[in-house]
């Protein structure tokens, strides 16, 4: 080293302070700064080592002392912006935090990066990311960009090792925090969403975009109430968002508000008079009637040339609905029908590979497994107790999932929640093990049994963040119906009823019913019919295999002799009998399901046989459903 060369005594100083020698790092940089007081570069390193030493003030001065000298400093901008947010000045922050990104010299690319990313363009933008970060190893903007392309290819475990290397690089960067915000979400844990979101929103409190991503996670996290102030937030600061304005109508439907509901949806249908999700959104009130006008402006933007195929797809599902209620049942098949073609082009379901995988677990799960694996998993009482364990509804969507949760729901001792993805996640973490796709139930071959608690133990706690404390709480995730012997085994407390509906009204309601995702086999009517009889045969061999433990219950039943099968269905949770279970419609509660405004009312049998008004376009569901008709003849 050269005493009075300025870039040697950096680097002296750099290394001095690895060694925790600080003081001595300080008095390095100072003498740099005297043989050069212009140096913008050694002002920026002082900064630097006076906000490690929490010396706040004067890293702040130094750091602007820089910035005067040199404002091209990208990274002594983004410093400087965390050290006002750790002296509580959020404001000249973020100007701090924008000047860092105006002054990037990789600003054009990331900007490029982006609009491929908009565009579902990943492998693009992925390209374009890494190009930079060959460039600079540690560019926050490109590791926030491939975390959004891994988020966007379902891998948030990736999505989150990239966020917490820019967060090494930026503690506060809004930029980071917001896809830490996405990423927990997408990963279901809400408390670290929310954390994230409120960190945002700490520097952009003015950003309608923040408030509205505030307005999911309370959403998610059950806290329907919190989650409208924050959508009526960004309705304040943003009043043309058309779409903030629908998801305050979903929430307002949620609890039980259907007249404010229905009115935001048409506030939307007004602004934006071709869009066919707002239109969606009335006809899944189920009991909305379209006017003459509204059907005349669905079928106009239907017609209209290069649209989007989503938008094709809503509009037909919302047709469809309204010439069912008009007994134009021929008219309403038709648009169903070209909404789920158009759904299974763009996303097929492979009916032979589910049934492969659907033998595998239960190959896996048998009566031999049982026998040497028992009461391996998370007991949240002592065995025997079933004190805050969760009750599982399954079955097929559409089947009275619903219902069986508002009845339970009404009991003092149950909690509500809502369809729980948090078995489906343990299964896809499992699915990866090894990093090899499709290992499960193989993967869980060796598993030691303090493992097999420990999947019990995530379950239960991530779950904790949506129960207020009632004794048991219910999980109504109709496909869990593949995983009971999993179930069974991380959570041996565990209570398991299957809601059965005649297949061929299950089927034709899943059909005729848009899902946002996850349910590709209700596309077409013959991946329908070999679904239900998967599930059928799926179900048998969990009532082989653990004889007693799950519930069978019928829909038609529990309709037409609905106090008998309420008291087979609460003994069977080993709930005492509550009247109120009786009186459901009459409880008030949050219910998230395309079924909330039907079990707001009193039983009805309209819907048992309904699917007979289609039955001659349902023929391909009743040669595929075969002999598992016969059970149901009765």
């Amino acid at each position: 080293m050269y005493p009075c060369d300025v870039q040697s005594l950096r680097i002296l100083a750099l290394i001095i302070q690895s060694q925790d020698r600080s003081d001595e790092a300080v008095a390095t940089l100072l003498a740099a700064l005297d043989l050069d007081p212009s140096s913008a570069h050694v002002h920026a390193d002082l900064g630097a080592l006076y906000r490690t030493l929490k010396r706040l003030p004067d890293a702040a001065a130094s750091l602007r002392r820089a910035l005067e000298l040199d404002g091209s400093l990208s990274a002594a901008w983004r410093l400087l912006g965390d050290v006002l947010v750790d002296m509580g000045e959020p404001r000249a922050a973020m100007d701090a935090f924008k000047r860092s990104m105006a002054s990037d010299r990789f600003r054009d690319a990331i900007a490029a990066a982006g609009a491929h990313l908009a565009r579902n363009e990943g492998a693009a933008a992925e390209e374009i990311f890494r190009g930079v970060l060959k460039q600079e190893g540690k560019h926050v903007g490109a590791l926030c960009g491939l975390a959004a392309v891994a988020l966007a290819a379902n891998q948030p475990a990736v999505s989150d090792r990239m966020l917490r290397n820019a967060l090494r690089q930026s503690a506060h960067m809004p930029l980071i925090w917001r896809g830490l915000a996405r990423t927990h979400l997408f990963a279901n844990r809400l408390g670290e969403a929310e954390k994230a979101v409120r960190h945002v929103l700490l520097l952009e409190p003015e950003a309608a975009g923040n408030w509205v991503m505030l307005g999911s996670v309370l959403a998610r996290s059950l806290r329907q109430e919190e989650a409208l102030a924050a959508y009526d937030q960004a309705l304040r600061l943003d009043p043309t968002q058309t779409r903030i304005m629908m998801s305050r109508g979903h929430l307002l439907k949620t609890l039980g508000r259907r007249a404010e509901g229905e009115a935001a949806y048409l506030q939307c249908v007004v602004s934006e008079p071709a869009n066919g999700e707002f239109y969606w959104c009335l006809a899944d009130l189920k009991n909305y009637r379209f006017s003459d006008s509204q059907i005349h402006a669905m079928q106009s933007a239907l017609a209209a040339k290069a649209q989007d195929p989503s938008n094709v797809v809503l509009l037909n599902f919302a047709l469809g609905r309204a010439r069912e209620q008009r007994e134009e049942f021929s008219q309403a098949f038709a648009h169903y029908a070209a909404a789920n073609a158009t759904r299974r082009r763009a996303v097929p379901f492979d009916a032979a590979a589910f049934d492969a995988k659907s033998r595998r677990i239960m190959a896996f799960f048998n009566a031999e497994f049982f026998a040497s694996h028992a009461a391996i998993g998370a007991r949240t009482t002592p065995p025997g107790a079933l004190q805050g364990s969760p009750i599982f509804v399954v079955g097929l969507p559409r089947s009275g999932s619903t219902l069986v949760e508002q009845i339970l729901a009404s009991h003092s001792q149950v909690e509500g929640t809502m369809e729980l993805p948090n078995v489906i996640s343990l299964v896809q973490d499992l699915d990866m093990a090894g990093g090899k796709p499709d290992a499960y139930p193989e993967s869980l071959e060796s598993l030691p049994t303090e493992r097999w608690r420990a999947l019990g133990e995530r379950y239960l706690k991530e779950t904790s963040e949506l129960r207020s404390g009632l004794p048991r709480f219910i999980d109504k995730m109709p496909n869990n119906f593949r995983h009971i012997g999993f179930i069974q085994s991380i959570l041996p407390n565990a209570t398991i009823i299957d809601i059965r509906r005649h297949p061929m009204d299950a089927c034709f309601s899943a059909f005729k019913q848009y899902f946002a995702e996850g349910q590709t086999f209700s596309y077409d009517l013959e991946d329908l019919g070999r679904y239900y009889r998967s599930y059928l045969a799926t179900m048998d061999h969990w009532q082989t295999v653990l004889p007693g433990r799950v519930l069978s219950l019928s829909y038609e039943s529990l309709v037409r002799d609905t106090e008998v099968e309420v008291r087979r269905l609460l003994a069977h949770c080993e709930l005492p009998f509550e009247s109120a279970c009786l009186r459901f419609y009459e409880t008030q509660r949050a219910v998230r399901t395309a079924s909330s405004e039907q079990v707001r009312q009193p039983m009805y049998d309209s819907g048992i046989g309904y699917w007979r008004h289609f039955e001659k376009e349902l023929a391909p569901l009743e040669r595929a459903l075969g002999d598992a008709l016969e059970r149901f003849k009765d």
